[in-house]
């Protein structure tokens, strides 16, 4: 066996779940990655991957494997960047290890994450999510247990995850009614309820049931597991397509679970909530993730815009002074 094997395990066992308590998403996430990047390295040497070492995981070698990602299997830039996250991170940890492939390691090291394009983030309106929450079938089951979902993740703005990992006793329905849950970085917050909330959460808990541990939104019926995150999609996407039929605005927007996130976020804008109680609300570690939510809120930028008046200057047009200015310009 290698020195990359025994590295690998250490660097998950040791590292990770004994050292850093990494949370399963990102245990999962690490294993995916290092599962591709295995069988992506297998293809291309043509060794198992117990039998693969340092010198031939090389900066080439996962150079060609981050183009792989995204020319063959469709990754985008941000799947690109969390491969390389843990390829990155399972690789300073061998630097500790084997001094003996430093160089190899620190080419590795310095392959550099692709830069994001920062496009300005989709929410839905407070029309729109009426139309929304009002699709969901009152007379089933799962349209109940649907509505009740909807209502609390586009009011409290949940993560997908979090909301999937409710449980009944996270849901606290008496005075100074919340919601608590585990959010990234183990990071426990609570989030208060509207009273619109609070009246449709009670209805579905009483015909809910279950035990506190329970998950609040079974799967199959009482006794039902954990909704899975492509459940939630799934059931979100068939959502929105039969509201778009009396919505037409929803036609042209892609609705997934964080869209109602930040749904969450553009009415607690619009209602001049502070943008630090915005970023307590949805559990954010830095003031900067709240910063696109500004730059969504065109009608900030219409006051703004309303409060200015036209400078008083000669129309006219920009003429460079020189040719070697005019192509500089044109660049």
């Amino acid at each position: 066996m290698s020195l990359l094997a025994p590295t690998l395990e250490a660097w998950f066992t040791q590292r990770l779940m004994a050292q850093l308590r990494a949370s399963p998403r990102t245990i999962t996430s690490y294993r995916d990655s290092l599962r591709l990047l295995l069988s992506f390295a297998q293809r291309e040497t043509s060794k198992a991957p117990s039998k693969l070492d340092f010198s031939d995981l090389d900066a080439p070698l996962v150079g060609a494997f981050l183009n792989y990602l995204e020319t063959e299997r469709g990754n985008g830039a941000r799947t690109r960047n969390a491969r390389l996250a843990a390829i990155h991170s399972l690789f300073r940890f061998a630097a500790l290890r084997h001094p003996e492939h430093a160089a190899l390691i620190e080419r590795v090291l310095a392959i550099p994450p692709k830069r994001l394009e920062r496009r300005i983030v989709s929410f839905l309106t407070a029309d729109e999510l009426e139309s929304l929450f009002s699709v969901p079938e009152p007379s089933s089951w799962v349209g109940r247990r649907d509505h009740a979902l909807l209502v609390l993740a586009a009011q409290t703005g949940l993560r997908l995850s979090e909301l999937t990992g409710l449980t009944c006793a996270d849901i606290v329905l008496s005075r100074g009614a919340h919601v608590r849950c585990e959010g990234k970085g183990r990071k426990e917050r609570a989030t208060p309820l509207l009273a619109s909330t609070v009246q449709v959460l009670r209805a579905w808990m009483a015909e809910r049931g279950g035990r506190p541990d329970d998950p609040l939104f079974p799967a199959y019926g009482k006794g039902g597991g954990r909704l899975s995150p492509d459940a939630v999609q799934w059931a979100i996407a068939k959502y929105v397509k039969q509201a778009a039929e009396h919505c037409p605005s929803l036609r042209g927007k892609h609705v997934t679970p964080h869209v109602l996130r930040h749904s969450t976020a553009m009415l607690l804008r619009e209602a001049g909530v502070d943008a630090t109680v915005i970023a307590l609300w949805l559990g954010h570690s830095s003031m900067k993730s709240t910063d696109p939510y500004m730059h969504a809120d065109l009608r900030v930028k219409e006051r703004a815009l309303a409060r200015t008046s036209p400078p008083h200057v000669r129309r006219g047009r920009y003429r460079p002074p020189d040719h070697l200015v005019a192509f500089l310009e044109a660049l």
